[in-house]
């Protein structure tokens, strides 16, 4: 990552102002941006647009499509409200930094960017960027990260609906995640010490690796390739595993396991293993406690 000139170095200063017409500070280099409010009668977009090497601290943004093809910028202390649409989009380069952002549809097709200390309530956040690193922050957003990679994430409160899909190489740590329909036709995820509550897991992903983690909700993990499970805990986890590839270790209870295609899932107790109903073979083998090995071996229908 390029990072924008330090402060105080050969770098232009605009402070104390207000700005509302279109293109207001359009294509500004090594400039440091202060204490400046955007917003106004003439409501003007793109404010910051096509800007190089900029340092915005403790400014306050009301106005549309601010920060469009940035390159080199940093954002902190300061807030983009509900009125900042799109606020961050086709930027690379880009810290932000204990920062508020309300606006809807922020950070797309970005590169290169660090977010950390931040508070984010913004449906359809972060889609189709490419290396976004994102710690210590609260996140709210309906579909998040839709369609990208090259993703971590570490101390995050997240809540949302149908998150991580479509997304490539993603790594979650010590974070909580409140959301159903998560990684959906995801690749190459890893999840460390984390809570995962919500329905329907991460259905159709390939090379799901979820470790220490505590699994919470319905139907979980199903029609998964290359799934492995180490030491984690499932609740209220039932009908999981269908049609799943799967190498599992879960410390103690499963509601129900239905139909795994294949591999092993290891458990302490599991309440049903229902096998009728299978459209695909299944030659999965379910160890329970120190019993002896459940072998599948079902027929097609």
């Amino acid at each position: 990552m390029t990072l924008i000139k330090k402060e105080g170095t050969d770098m232009k200063t605009i402070e104390n102002q207000t700005f509302d017409t279109e293109r207001a500070l359009y294509n500004i280099k090594d400039t440091q941006v202060r204490n400046c409010i955007f917003a106004g009668p003439a409501d003007g977009e793109s404010v910051l647009k096509e800007t190089r090497d900029i340092l915005v601290d403790n400014c306050t943004f009301s106005l549309r499509y601010p920060i469009w093809h940035a390159k080199g910028y940093r954002i902190t202390a300061s807030n983009l409200d509900e009125k900042t649409r799109a606020p961050i989009w086709y930027s690379t380069d880009g810290v932000i930094k204990d920062t508020k952002i309300t606006g809807v549809k922020a950070l797309r097709e970005c590169a290169d960017t660090v977010i950390d200390g931040c508070e984010i309530e913004s449906p359809e956040f972060g889609w189709k960027t490419d290396r976004t690193n994102l710690t210590n922050s609260k996140l709210t957003s309906e579909y998040v990260f839709f369609d990208s990679k090259n993703i971590t994430l570490n101390n995050v409160e997240f809540k949302g609906k149908y998150s991580f899909q479509y997304v490539e190489n993603l790594e979650i740590s010590n974070s909580n995640l409140d959301t159903k329909d998560a990684f959906w036709h995801s690749k190459n995820v890893t999840v460390k010490d984390s809570v995962i509550k919500g329905e329907y897991l991460a259905w159709f992903s390939e090379g799901l690796t979820l470790i220490r983690c505590k699994i919470i909700g319905t139907q979980p993990l199903c029609y998964c390739k290359d799934l492995k499970l180490i030491d984690c805990e499932m609740i209220d986890c039932d009908l999981s595993f269908e049609y799943s590839d799967v190498d599992a270790t879960v410390n103690g209870d499963v509601e129900s396991i239905k139909n795994p295609k294949s591999g092993i899932i290891r458990v302490g107790e599991v309440g049903a293993v229902i096998t009728e109903e299978s459209v695909y073979e299944s030659k999965a083998q379910i160890i329970v406690g120190k019993a002896p090995p459940i072998v599948l071996q079902n027929r097609i229908l």
